[in-house]
């Protein structure tokens, strides 16, 4: 069983509360009637401070040098706690034309299935917290994130074949996707311990990886064209910032209090998952419970299990300071630049990793990734641009014989029509290679045939936070 040293930084998150025209409420009908304003959701009480980011910009740099004001994010008063329950609904109407749209068997001929281009998605979220300042000053809290998980009706269990929409809408859960709490002070820091985000999900507000310009769909990190489509024309987001992979499994992170423009974070994770998976029926890694070591245990340490990894440690260090009219952000391998309303940003990352922080394979070759984007914020209208190249072992049964590349563009923007209210159009385009390797069929190909994977699409969408 292999370790993995990990190095750092980036997420966080805002939702909003919603203001009602209706006449004021009954208090006995659960209703709230509040002035809107950005609120903390998935990553609540980031940093010493209890804001849910560190701002280091202003007015003259521009809108995302700083995301969200620090004044309109609810602190309690000390002796006070505030309940939260924020949330997002968003709905989407997808095209996508890719390379797998009609089917092939291994050997070219065509399987008989083709898909429909166009698609709607729906899928909500929700963020219960708890934040509570003591007497004595120590701020601590507890965050959730509930989200839909999408399913689909079988027949014998083979394929996703729907009887009716409702047998598709019945395979639908809710699932747990973060759940932490924390202790904070202003002059020791915070701790974090849970399922939650780690150093990277926590420096990166977005900005280094230049995912801030959609209302949050995904851009090139899942976004909605990726989610509606095929699964293998999609490359993975490599660069860690807001995906499961980084963010799923429970560790203890610490944040340090902002020393001249320096903040710096350490966490640890002893594996890749959440401990009372063992004593459940449904593991993470298998179908039956852990009754004695053996390869569904979560925690599970030595075996023949080559993929799993065990005691993550991650570090990172991140500077933030505004210079006048120019605000300068930078973490690892990740440098943002704000002014004039316009950031400009570049990540990358590398090392012995294939894909999302899944390990190379003995004898394959490192990961070579970078994140290219410019984003445009003023008033109610945001405008971005973000193209990645990824350079990879790929598919592990090819070490030594090719190496995968892939690239990605997304451009769009995002227009704030009211209150809580966004209206996004986002477009996206991917290309996958390895040779050898078949991604209608995702394996090698048949007598060694290459078959590229591509996509395009486009994304309309209606994101409602409150």
């Amino acid at each position: 069983m292999r370790k993995i040293l990990l190095a750092s930084a980036a997420f966080l998150g805002g939702t909003a509360i919603l203001a009602h025209a209706e006449p004021p409420a009954s208090p006995s009908q659960g209703q709230l009637v509040a002035p809107f304003g950005s609120g903390p959701a998935a990553n609540n009480n980031n940093n010493a401070w209890g804001i849910a980011n560190t701002p280091s910009g202003g007015v003259k740099a521009g809108e995302l040098s700083s995301i969200y004001p620090p004044s309109v994010i609810a602190v309690p008063a000390p002796g006070t706690i505030v309940i939260r329950l924020n949330g997002r609904v968003e709905v989407n109407l997808t095209t996508n034309y890719t390379s797998v749209d009609k089917g092939l068997n291994a050997n070219g001929t065509p399987n008989g299935f083709k898909l429909n281009p166009v698609g709607i998605g729906s899928y909500f979220r929700l963020y219960p917290g708890f934040d509570g300042v003591a007497s004595n000053g120590l701020r601590y809290g507890a965050s959730v994130e509930l989200r839909t998980n999408f399913g689909a009706a079988t027949v014998n269990g083979a394929g996703a074949i729907a009887t009716s929409p409702s047998a598709n809408s019945s395979a639908q859960t809710i699932f747990v996707r973060r759940a932490f709490t924390y202790l904070a002070s202003d002059q020791a820091g915070l701790v974090r311990l849970g399922q939650g985000d780690g150093v990277i999900g926590l420096f990166d507000n977005c900005i280094f990886t230049s995912q801030c310009w959609d209302a949050g769909l995904g851009t090139i990190d899942a976004g909605a064209n990726q989610e509606t489509g095929p699964s293998g024309v999609a490359p993975p987001f490599v660069w860690l910032s807001q995906v499961g992979a980084e963010y799923i499994n429970s560790k203890i992170v610490y944040l340090s209090p902002q020393f001249y423009g320096f903040d710096f974070g350490v966490q640890y994770a002893p594996n890749e998952g959440n401990a009372f998976a063992d004593a459940t029926g449904n593991t993470p890694t298998g179908t039956t419970t852990c009754n004695q070591a053996n390869a569904n245990c979560i925690t599970v340490s030595s075996g023949n299990d080559p993929t799993r990894w065990i005691n993550q440690f991650g570090v990172g260090l991140r500077f933030q300071r505004t210079f006048g009219a120019v605000d300068f952000k930078t973490y690892k391998a990740g440098v943002a630049i704000t002014a004039l309303n316009v950031t400009a940003a570049v990540d990358y990352i590398g090392g012995a990793v294939n894909g999302q922080l899944a390990e190379r394979p003995t004898g394959g070759v490192s990961t070579n990734a970078l994140d290219m984007g410019l984003t445009y914020a003023k008033g109610p209208v945001t405008l971005g641009a973000t193209f990645g190249i990824i350079d990879s072992q790929g598919d592990a049964r090819l070490t030594g014989l090719s190496q995968r590349h892939e690239y990605e563009l997304a451009v769009g923007g995002t227009y704030r029509l009211a209150p809580g209210l966004q209206l996004v159009g986002e477009y996206q385009y991917a290309h996958r290679h390895q040779g050898g390797f078949d991604f209608n069929q995702g394996a090698p190909g048949l007598n060694g045939a290459t078959r590229d994977a591509q996509y395009q699409g486009l994304t309309f969408a209606t994101v409602l936070t409150w």
